[in-house]
């Protein structure tokens, strides 16, 4: 299988080429760079809307895991136009590009959040539930939308609504460690808001799930069936590396320290399940926080 993946340099994107790669598939990289660093590179500019339709020649499945990091400095109005922008520009510029070819790709898999969702308390949220209101569901929203010309032209679309991705090497968690391991972690605001998390291992493992099973398509949530509220995930946490969780951050101080950013990521809850997965058979291997992190810090 020849499979073309951006954003091949993140968390998610590198640990994806290397389990196809160990699988023994053509694995090629979009690259915002000109000097490549294997011939399996391609140069892109999706702000320039430049792509060589040559990428995608013989493609089976293109993945498009590319975008400004979210969680990467406050959310001043630049920030959030660039958050947006890298988003729906390189998604857009993607489906289109195929849209043209007369072979184009079989199947599309672009990366979405359960950011789609909002802030929705305690209510169980599944593929099916509408989208919630406020910047990161518009920005969702319009994500998904702008695979539409790859879904016109016949292509398999699935908009893979990542939750919390939970790794050592990166995001969330490895941001966590540090304060945690000092014995100086906390619930964030109530700590009743819900998160829905995933290990990483498990989201390349849907990934090459749903490459496998061609009924999939549309929005499919890349969760644990058992999401967890903040408190919960604190101390378990604590408790896997055996520190005291008594320090809270509580809701005013995590908005002076991360403005909008704290609303949209850390204090808004979001109980998503993944319906679409369980349905389809798919398992887990890290289905319960506290063996997760077991596995994942050991």
């Amino acid at each position: 299988m020849k499979v073309l993946v951006s954003g091949a340099s993140g968390l998610v994107g590198g640990a994806v080429v290397q389990a196809f790669l160990d699988a023994g598939h053509d694995v090629s990289r979009l690259v915002r760079r000109r000097i490549s660093v294997s011939e399996n590179d391609h140069f892109w500019d999706p702000a320039a809307g430049k792509l060589d339709p040559v990428a995608l020649q013989g493609v089976d499945v293109m993945i498009h895991l590319g975008g400004d990091n979210i969680a990467d400095g406050r959310w001043t109005p630049e920030k959030k136009e660039r958050i947006r922008d890298s988003r729906l520009e390189s998604t857009r510029l993607l489906a289109e590009t195929a849209a043209k070819l007369e072979h184009p790709p079989k199947t599309f898999l672009c990366a979405s959040a359960i950011g789609f969702y909002g802030d929705r308390g305690n209510e169980t949220l599944d593929e099916g539930s509408t989208p919630g209101t406020g910047y990161l569901p518009e920005v969702c929203q319009d994500w998904e939308a702008a695979c539409q010309p790859a879904r016109d032209k016949g292509i398999r679309v699935v908009n893979l609504r990542f939750g919390m991705i939970l790794s050592p090497d990166g995001g969330p968690l490895a941001k966590m460690l540090t304060p945690f391991k000092m014995g100086v972690g906390g619930k964030v605001g109530t700590g009743e808001q819900y998160y829905s998390w995933v290990s990483l291992h498990d989201v390349v493992r849907a990934m090459e799930f749903i490459i496998d099973v061609p009924s999939l398509e549309g929005p499919v949530n890349i969760v644990t069936p058992n999401p967890v509220t903040n408190l919960k995930f604190t101390k378990t946490l604590g408790a896997v590396l055996s520190r005291p969780t008594v320090l809270p951050m509580p809701a005013f101080a995590a908005r002076l320290a991360f403005g909008e950013m704290a609303d949209g990521l850390l204090l808004a809850s979001a109980r998503v399940i993944p319906d679409k997965l369980r349905d389809a058979a798919f398992t887990f291997e890290h289905d319960q926080l506290g063996n997760c992190l077991q596995a994942l810090l050991k």
